[in-house]
This record gives C-alpha cells, structure tokens and sequence, in this order.
C-alpha cells in the first residue's frame, strides 16, 4: 500500500468504508459534480393541520454525517458536469424564447425574431485567420518601427492569431474602458431600439410599450483578439409579453432597420481623467441582424439555443481572454497563463483601476476578465422562464417538490467543498460514465431506436 499513488491509497480507504455505497450514491447524484458543496442538517415535513411527521432527513445517517450537493458552477474548465447541467438549462431557457414551451406560448415562433451580432470596436489591427493576414504593395511601418502589414496564412490555431501588430500602437485603454462601459452601451442600445421603433410608426416614445414590448436573450463571447462582442435572440410581442400578439406594424424589416440604426448611434462616454481624457465608446462597425424564420432560410431556432447554450459553459481561461478567478496583485498577474496581449490588457486594468476617477468601475476586481463585469447571459424579463424555474422543474420531476398541505423545516449548514484525491478520481469515472451514457442516449434518439 506504501508504494502506492496517495490518490489510489485514499480511493481504496473509500471503497473499503461500510458506508461506500451509499457514498457512492450521493457522488451519482451531483453528476460526478469536480468540487461538491458538503452540508450538515436536517429536513422535516409535517402535516399542517395533524401535526404529523410525513418525512425526516438527518445527514447524520450519511457518509461522514454530511451531504454532497452540486457546485453549479457554469464553467466546464472548473466543473465539467455541473457545467452541463447548465449548458442544458440555458438551451431550454433560449429555446424556450424562439419556440415556446416552459410555460411560453408556442405562438412566440410567429413573431418578429432576429438574432443579432454587435462587436467592440477596432483598438488596433492584430493578426487574423484563414486568407493572407494583412497584405500590402508598401512595407510601410508604424512609427514604432514594425510592419504594418502580414502577408502570411495563420492557422485557426495560431498563436498570433489575436495578437496585435504593433503593441505599442495597439490603444490598450480603450479596450478595457470600453469593456467596462459594454453593459451600460448595451443597456442604451435597447433603449434605442424602442425609441426607434416608435418613431418609425408614429408613436410618441414614451407610450411604446403600451403597443409592444421588445424581448432579448443576450450571450458575451470573446474574440481572439480578446474583446468582447455580443450575440442576442430579440423578439418583438404585444405590451403583455409572450401571450401577446405585436402590432400590424411590427414586422422583422423594421426591426432589423432599428438594430442598424441604434448600434450606429448609441455611445457610452467615460469619466473625465486628466491622464486619459473622456473617450466616446461605440458598438463596431460590424452588425449583423438576421430573421429567424420557423419554416424556410435563417438560422435554424435550435442551433441558435445550442450555440448560446454552449458558450456560457466556457471559461476565461478557455477562451484565452483572462483567468476564471479574480487576481489579488500584480504578481498574479505576471504569473497567469496568458498571452502576452491578455497580460497587458490585465496590467492596464491594473493600473487605470489605481486612478480615482476610474474607481467606480473597479478594474482591478475585474482585470481577470479583461474589465468587462457584465454577465455572460443576461435576459429581459419577458423573454422566456428562468433558470429558478427550470431547477424547480427538474426538483419536482425528481420527486423533491414539497407537497401541498404540508410544511417543511430545514436546518443547514456549510462543512466543507470539494474531494479528497481518491474522491476526486471516482468522481471522474462517474462524471465520464454518465456523459458517455447521455451521449449514447441522444445517438438512440436521432437514430429513432430510443424506446422509453
């Protein structure tokens, strides 16, 4: 046992434990989840109106007298299972939006529907992928000395893909500041959009939503140059929401004209600093609003639902655009695993984050994601159910729903997180035979040979 690894040494103390099983069982049930929360308490539902005890929980009867529960982090790079759960809900919670169901209406696939692209503006040129990189008939440089042209094919995978020709020409503060405001020009963008399409049929603003009420899912991804652009589901429905049909006038061509027009125009403006000046942020001068259409040409509804579904599981560290946890100094910062593009937009977070007119934005909490603090899925409140109700869903089709007449007190608290390696490494096993097991599943569904 001695020369063993202390991982297989601590998997064959667990295996050999009376109450293995049953551990077992709890690890199943979080999914195989890389960093489970551990609970101590108790549950009682009793009848109200008897008095009696219907049900009681105790951990005290379990494996270590605690309970495993789902981390439900989103991130696949900190937990692949619990990032799937979450890459499921999501599909449902946009597909819900497109297509109706989870308690929209399936009327909501016959509305005005876009989805739609807006970029951060250009801070620079940098390398891109597929055709020749930036070819010129001169071999201009910049005023730094460096070519101002590539002439050269990069690979999809090429590390320079992203990078920028010229650092020192590349306008790094801009970057950051404008991550830090894309909320905020998002915000304004919808803004926009209503105004715009009151304006265009007559309606006085301010009484817009008396005739239609524009709805939105919205995803942030990162390019490779490591800037943020977004991809949003907007629907366009009666004053009521879903259970409400547009107006006459509401039809996918104005829409897309009010995207264009408001992506053109909205900005954000900065806060004045003597060291940079006020800057006037704007959308990129890449827009792209397509209908979605149920039946005929447009991306498909379900592909939309599975690539938004998709990219909210992905970590900074994935994507190459930051870390997935917060820096606490600067030796952090030269210590991350980034490019070197990534380490100085990190760095200038660092340092514009210092300036006290910049403080409200607080860039250094923010500097592993590059500045930017919005979420990564963010959603109007009519578009479609929420992630609350899809959990409370999958806990009443579980059997964990409380039942009617009846009480429940709860008393829980915090032990611990995580595994010990012998955990961990089981837990693995579990994780990859369960997505093994919902991969052969879904390869029995599309061949029509599930029968459940």
């Amino acid at each position: 046992m001695r020369q063993l690894p202390e991982t297989d040494r601590d998997a064959i103390r667990i295996a050999q434990d009376p109450q293995f099983t049953r551990w077992l069982d709890q690890i199943t049930a979080t999914g195989g989840c890389a960093h489970p929360v551990h609970l101590s308490g108790s549950t009682t539902t009793h009848d109200t109106a008897t008095g009696e005890i219907l049900h009681h929980y105790d951990t005290r009867s379990e494996p270590g007298e605690r309970l495993l529960v789902r981390c439900r982090n989103r991130r696949a790079t900190v937990c692949a299972p619990c990032s799937r759960l979450h890459a499921g809900d999501t599909f449902h919670l946009v597909r819900a939006g497109l297509l109706g169901g989870k308690n929209i209406p399936a009327a909501v696939r016959h509305r005005p529907r876009l989805f739609v692209t807006l970029t951060a503006p250009s801070f620079g040129p940098v390398h891109g992928a597929g055709e020749r990189c930036r070819p010129r008939r001169d071999r201009a440089e910049c005023d730094h000395g460096r070519p101002l042209g590539c002439g050269d094919v990069h690979d999809a995978t090429d590390s320079l893909v992203g990078q920028p020709l010229c650092a020192d020409c590349y306008d790094y503060t801009g970057h950051v500041l404008w991550h830090a405001h894309a909320s905020k020009l998002w915000d304004r963008f919808v803004i926009d959009v209503r105004r715009r399409l009151a304006s265009s049929v007559g309606l006085v603003q301010s009484r817009f939503a008396q005739h239609a009420r524009l709805s939105f899912a919205r995803v942030a991804e990162y390019q490779k140059r490591a800037a943020v652009h977004v991809h949003a589901v907007v629907r366009l429905d009666g004053p009521n929401g879903p259970d409400d049909e547009p107006p006459a006038w509401g039809t996918a061509e104005l829409l897309i004209d009010a995207v264009h027009a408001s992506a053109r125009r909205v900005l954000a403006r900065t806060p004045y600093s003597p060291a940079v000046g006020e800057l006037a942020l704007r959308w990129g001068a890449q827009i792209d609003a397509r209908p979605l259409h149920t039946d005929g040409d447009g991306p498909d509804d379900d592909a939309v639902a599975a690539y938004v579904a998709k990219y909210v599981t992905k970590g900074a560290s994935e994507t190459g655009a930051g870390t997935d946890h917060p820096l606490t100094n600067c030796d952090d910062i030269e210590s991350a695993p980034v490019s070197g593009h990534v380490r100085t937009l990190m760095r200038t977070c660092w340092r514009l984050g210092g300036l006290p007119e910049y403080e409200p934005l607080r860039l250094r909490a923010w500097a592993h994601t590059l500045g930017y603090r919005g979420h990564i899925l963010t959603k109007s409140r009519a578009y479609s159910t929420t992630y609350a109700a899809l959990r409370a869903e999958r806990a009443h089709h579980m059997g964990h729903a409380d039942m009617p007449d009846a009480a429940t007190e709860r008393h829980w608290r915090y032990v611990g997180s995580g595994h010990t390696p012998g955990a961990a490494l089981i837990a693995v096993g579990i994780a990859d035979d369960l997505a093994e097991s919902r991969r052969l599943g879904l390869e029995a569904r599309q061949a029509g040979e599930w029968n459940p």
